[in-house]
């Protein structure tokens, strides 16, 4: 187990953030987790970490969100996403994480540049369906290496305005699946061993905790707020990725 103080200084917030995100509130914020645990530990070490715990919050968010999820756009989206996790598994080592992170946080201030300076109207078409497919296939590339898959898939799902309880059930059924996925492949590349799990199993308990207390807000916020908290999230989150990718 990891015995550090520093990595529970940095742990314990990312475990939390990465929850509300999960619950929806505060979208967004969850691709922090990763970036913060890797202040820490190396980046591969801090994916392996938060995979379990991942897989504890999506177990919450699903039972409690998982009839509210859109089904059509699931359907478009996950097996894109699935696909991301192989092109993942296959270019693992290839790619040095700082660099999937840089481009990650790249695109997101674009699509946010974008959506600041050429707002959509309220008569404006939704984003075509290829573009979400391929936006799936990089949430699940950049989920698969460093746990950072909301901001490209959100930049395809935002568009579309849904209700922030459909929004928030549909990505928490989307990357409950992806992580999911990844399960396999992170053993298969050595990255699940004894000291990753245990560590990850101390901070289990604060798994639910972040996850508890943004679903019970998310039905009480209005919809112009709940946006401006993701659009917040996926800011910071995009500065902070890019920031990354270029020290």
């Amino acid at each position: 187990m990891i015995t550090d103080p520093w990595f529970y200084a940095v742990a314990i917030p990312a475990v939390l953030l990465m929850g509300l995100s999960k619950s929806g509130f505060g979208a967004g914020f969850g691709a922090l987790a990763t970036p913060l645990l890797a202040l820490a530990v190396p980046v591969p070490q801090a994916a392996a970490i938060m995979l379990p715990l991942l897989l504890v919050m999506d177990g919450f968010g699903v039972k409690a969100l998982f009839q509210q999820r859109d089904r059509a756009l699931i359907r478009l989206l996950l097996p894109a996403g699935l696909l991301g996790t192989v092109l993942g598994t296959l270019s693992f080592g290839v790619l040095a994480p700082k660099v999937v992170a840089g481009i990650v946080g790249a695109l997101t201030l674009a699509f946010l540049a974008q959506r600041l300076l050429f707002p959509p109207r309220a008569d404006s078409q939704p984003p075509p369906k290829w573009l979400g497919f391929g936006l799936g296939i990089a949430s699940g590339f950049t989920s698969f290496v460093a746990h950072a898959g909301s901001p490209p898939v959100s930049a395809y799902v935002l568009p579309l305005r849904l209700a922030p309880i459909t929004y928030t059930a549909t990505m928490a059924t989307f990357f409950a699946a992806i992580n999911l996925s990844k399960w396999l492949p992170y053993a298969w590349l050595g990255l699940i061993d004894v000291r990753n799990i245990t560590t990850s199993l101390v901070l289990v308990p604060l798994a639910p905790v972040g996850v508890w207390v943004g679903v019970k807000l998310v039905p009480h916020i209005r919809p112009v707020l709940f946006y401006r908290l993701v659009y917040a999230g996926m800011f910071l989150t995009g500065v902070k990725l890019l920031w990354d990718g270029l020290r």
